[in-house]
């Protein structure tokens, strides 16, 4: 077949991409183009690698779903699209029909509160579309012609087998989940559900546990692995394929399992995470059943940061073929030789970033077709196409068109010392046309969570946008965030706004010791970044003319008690078990939270102050923000003022992040001057 016969399809897909936003060439990149939607969001192949789906938005305002048949001249399908609606996730079930959920991004983050995800099932040529499941306090979205044969809400995709592995191709597992109006939820009991007629019917799970919270399931849906949350325990169970019983692996509180399930493959061979080391850095080995406890020799380490990634086989429950890892930044490393050279090969093709194979079909053989999703610091990302047979190379579509990777800044990766000797990972992106020996101001950038891994070598819209403007980001990966060993992560537990907050003031330091940054300096951050912007305006006002923190928590004691009149999303077993251990107890604690809590600390906040919220926010209910700005206000400071209708704690809409984003550098310029 002549390589334009598979070509010219994949290019009518592009050209219906959104255009470029439109800049003069001496102008900074407008907000919009930082903040906007992406064109494409994801590509699969099938399981044949014939057809390419995609979710894009097609040169409309809608995220539909395309599918482009790769053997055939034809235009690409468009294979569900919804009026009031975007397509969030979506997976192959064969290589004819496809499963997916919807999310409204035209409203505020504030209505997932109010409407699920829903689930639909396609075939790739649009018909037999059916609603499969409802979604909450939302009418039928399926398109014209579809069907509705939806179960309740509480329900959500689990498992899809792998190709031809359920009957007739056509069926997944969902999960029904199980809440107490009390304590929450009280397990997930697994179903098949026909994607084609609606229909459910049970999944045998043999004798498994009560209130089973997560499920692993082998390549046909046989559920292997479990975990059972009970009260303030947890515990794992594993049973062997084709029997009834279940095995108890551990059992341990909340949060503190000895090991944890990575991969389980159909024939019963379970990989587990676990700590090991002085830093107590998370690796990948296999779980030795005669022993009762992980190898002792494991089977992936990445010394300096846990175990970041996955174990990477060709289908659900397959022998794993390949490991894919996140350090400074993403790298694979494979056990099957060929898909190893496939990885040199696409390396080679696209030199200078991270190239994710995310599905290879018929890589066996010579006329195989694999796709890639390619990018770096400083480029949002491609998908690219790769025809082993012909060696041909095909950029499917951009992620952000009109992003021009040369105009974007880099990112570095640093290690540190805080003041007492701890290793401390920093992030620094610096402005393009910075120069060695001219320090520019910094904004000092705090990560949410706060337990989590902030930052990552990939394509920021907030680092980037804020670059763009003249400043160094320094972003810390203060102690209390994960990625770096159990021992960086458990030294925060009880550490707001002290030694998590000196870890922050350490970064900025270091960045002035070396020669980065001048004294010139604003903090900001959401969540708890938000937080810690506001106490580093409290311990370290030396070090900051300015903070703005959206969507922060204020009130420490508010968040680990809580308040009946006060609406929030915690769970029942996170605020009884997890937040006094790793913020502080309500009681025991009270002291402490109290010298730490924003709110009651407002008189020793006299920089200048931005306070933004989502007014439907459940997270970080808007209850914290107006209570530090009255606070303030009775100390004679305003904070500057905005809530935003419709939003969460995630903001979703393009103006919201567009008018903060203008705002935030209309702040920063008015209190830190020219960055140049």
């Amino acid at each position: 077949m002549a390589p334009s016969g598979w070509r010219k399809p994949l290019a009518a897909f592009t050209c219906l991409l959104a255009p470029a936003l439109a800049q003069a060439a001496d102008a900074l990149p407008p907000a919009e183009l930082f903040f906007r939607h992406p064109a494409v969001v994801d590509a699969k192949l099938s399981p044949s690698g014939r057809r390419l789906a995609l979710t894009a938005t097609g040169g409309g305002e809608r995220v539909a779903l395309f599918v482009v048949d790769l053997e055939d001249r034809g235009r690409p399908t468009r294979a569900a699209t919804y009026v009031d609606a975007d397509i969030r996730e979506f997976e192959w079930i064969s290589d004819r029909r496809l499963v997916l959920s919807v999310v409204d991004l035209h409203a505020g983050s504030g209505e997932d509160y109010r409407v699920g995800p829903g689930l639909y099932a396609v075939n790739a040529d649009g018909s037999d579309h059916v609603q499969l499941v409802e979604r909450r306090g939302r009418a039928q979205l399926a398109a014209d012609g579809g069907r509705s044969r939806s179960l309740p809400p509480n329900h959500l995709l689990l498992h899809t087998p792998a190709a031809g592995a359920a009957p007739e191709a056509a069926q997944v597992i969902v999960g029904e989940l199980r809440v107490a109006p009390a304590s929450g939820l009280e397990g997930v009991r697994p179903l098949w559900l026909d994607t084609l007629t609606g229909r459910t019917r049970r999944l045998d799970t043999g004798d498994a546990p009560a209130k089973v919270h997560q499920w692993w399931f082998s390549g046909t849906g046989e559920p292997l692995a479990a975990r059972v949350v009970d009260g303030g325990r947890e515990s794992l169970f594993l049973r062997r394929p084709g029997e009834r019983g279940w095995q108890r692996l551990a059992e341990a509180p909340l949060g503190r399992l000895p090991f944890f399930p990575v991969h389980v493959d159909d024939a019963g061979q379970l990989y587990v995470s676990h700590v090991q080391g002085p830093d107590k850095e998370r690796v990948v080995a296999r779980y030795d059943a005669q022993a009762g406890r992980p190898a002792s020799r494991p089977l992936v380490s990445t010394p300096g940061f846990d175990f970041t990634g996955r174990l990477l086989a060709a289908q659900p429950g397959g022998r794993v073929q390949g490991v894919r890892v996140e350090t400074d930044a993403e790298a694979t490393v494979w056990l099957d030789p060929r898909m190893q050279r496939l990885q040199e090969k696409a390396d080679a093709r696209l030199p200078g970033r991270v190239n994710r194979i995310v599905g290879c079909r018929r890589c066996d053989g010579d006329d195989g077709v694999m796709l890639v999703r390619s990018w770096s610091d400083r480029h949002p990302g491609q998908f690219v196409v790769h025809r082993l047979q012909t060696d041909q190379w095909v950029v499917v579509a951009d992620v952000q068109p009109g992003v021009d990777p040369d105009a974007m800044a880099r990112v570095q990766f640093h290690r540190v010392r805080s003041r007492d000797g701890r290793d401390l990972p920093v992030w620094l992106t610096l402005p393009k046309d910075s120069r060695p020996g001219e320090p520019r101001p910094a904004v000092v950038l705090v990560h949410g969570g706060p337990w989590v891994r902030g930052g990552h070598w990939q394509w920021s819209a907030m680092q980037q946008f804020l670059a763009s403007r003249g400043y160094v980001v320094v972003a810390p990966e203060f102690r209390g965030s994960e990625g770096y060993g159990l021992a960086h992560y458990r030294a925060g537990w009880k550490q707001w706004g002290q030694a998590m907050q000196d870890d922050v003031a350490d970064a900025l330091l270091w960045a002035r010791r070396e020669g980065l940054t001048d004294d010139r300096a604003c903090i900001v951050g959401g969540s708890y970044g938000g937080y810690s912007t506001l106490m580093g305006l409290v311990r370290h006002p030396e070090l900051y003319r300015c903070g703005a923190a959206w969507v922060a928590v204020t009130d420490l004691l508010l968040l680990v008690q809580g308040e009946w009149w006060v609406d929030d999303d915690i769970s029942y077993a996170g605020r009884r078990y997890r937040l006094p251990e790793l913020v502080g107890d309500a009681e025991a604690d009270r002291a402490m939270l109290l010298d730490n809590s924003p709110v009651e600390q407002a008189g020793r906040i006299r920089a200048p102050v931005l306070l933004a919220f989502g007014a439907d926010d459940r997270r970080v209910p808007l209850s914290h923000g107006t209570r530090l700005r009255e606070a303030m206000q009775r100390q004679g400071r305003e904070p500057e003022w905005v809530v935003y209708d419709g939003e969460a704690h995630a903001w979703r809409l393009p103006a919201t992040r567009v008018d903060f984003a203008r705002r935030l550098e209309h702040f920063l310029a008015a209190h830190l001057g020219s960055p140049r």
